[in-house]
C-alpha cells in the first residue's frame, strides 16, 4: 500500500505542484497589476481630495463586489463558456489561471483600495498644498506609505489563490486538487491526500514567512 502511494506521489505530484504554481504565479502577476489599477480608481474616485466621482465609485465598487460576492467554485464554472472561447480548452492549467486571475483582480482591489485608503489624509494634503499633481502625490506619498500593507495583500491574495487554485481541480483541469480528487478522493489513497495536505501547509507557512518579513522591512 505505501508503495503504491510513493509511486503515486513520485509520478504525479512534481506536475501538479508545477501547474499549480504556473496558475498561482499567473494569477497572482495579472490580479496585482490589475487589482492595484481598480483599487486605485476606487480609492481616487472616493477620497474627497482627489477625483472623488460617486457614479464611477459605484459602479466600479458594484462589479468587484459583484466578482468577489461568488464563491470561487460558482465563478470557476460561470466562466467556462468564456475560457472556451478564449482558449478553446477550458479544463486546463491556463483555464484554471484566466479563472483565477478573475478573482484575484477583484480580491487584490479592495485589499489595494484598503491600504491606499489608510494613507495619513495630513500628509495628503501637506503634498496638495505645495501644489503636487496626482501622479506625484502618488508616487511620492501614496505609494511609499501603502507599500507594506500592499505587500501583505499580495501574500493575503497568494495564500488565497493556492486554496481557490485546488478547486480547479474540481473541473479536471489540474494542479494538486485534481491530483487529490483524481487519486486521494476517487481511489482512496489517503497518503496522497496526507501528503499533499503537508505539502501546502508548509507552502503557505513559507509565504507568510517571506510576506511578513518584507512588509516589516518596508514599514516606515
Amino acid at each position: 500500500m505505501m508503495a503504491q502511494t510513493w509511486i503515486i506521489i513520485r509520478d504525479n505530484l512534481p506536475q501538479a505542484l508545477r501547474d499549480t504554481a504556473y496558475m498561482v504565479v499567473t494569477a497572482t502577476l495579472i490580479g496585482v497589476i490589475l487589482g492595484t489599477v481598480a483599487g486605485l480608481a476606487l480609492f481616487l474616485t472616493q477620497n474627497r481630495l482627489f477625483h472623488r466621482n460617486r457614479v464611477v465609485n459605484a459602479i466600479a465598487g458594484f462589479l468587484v463586489s459583484a466578482i468577489r460576492s461568488l464563491p470561487f467554485l460558482i465563478l470557476l464554472v460561470v466562466l467556462i463558456p468564456v475560457v472556451q472561447w478564449l482558449i478553446g480548452d477550458p479544463y486546463t492549467p491556463t483555464g484554471g489561471a484566466i479563472s483565477l486571475s478573475v478573482a484575484a483582480v477583484a480580491f487584490f482591489a479592495r485589499l489595494a483600495q484598503s491600504a491606499f485608503s489608510e494613507v495619513d489624509e495630513g500628509v495628503l494634503e501637506a503634498s496638495l498644498s505645495t501644489g503636487a499633481s496626482t501622479w506625484q502625490i502618488l508616487r511620492g506619498a501614496v505609494f511609499p506609505q501603502a507599500l507594506p500593507a500592499l505587500i501583505r495583500a499580495v501574500v493575503v491574495t497568494v495564500i488565497s489563490l493556492i486554496g481557490s487554485s485546488a478547486m480547479v481541480g474540481a473541473i479536471g483541469a489540474g494542479g494538486v486538487g485534481d491530483m487529490a480528487i483524481q487519486y486521494g478522493y476517487n481511489r482512496y489513497e489517503t497518503g496522497v491526500l496526507a501528503v499533499i495536505v503537508v505539502v501546502l501547509v508548509v507552502l503557505v507557512q513559507i509565504i507568510q514567512w517571506v510576506g511578513d518579513g518584507i512588509a516589516a522591512r518596508l514599514t516606515h
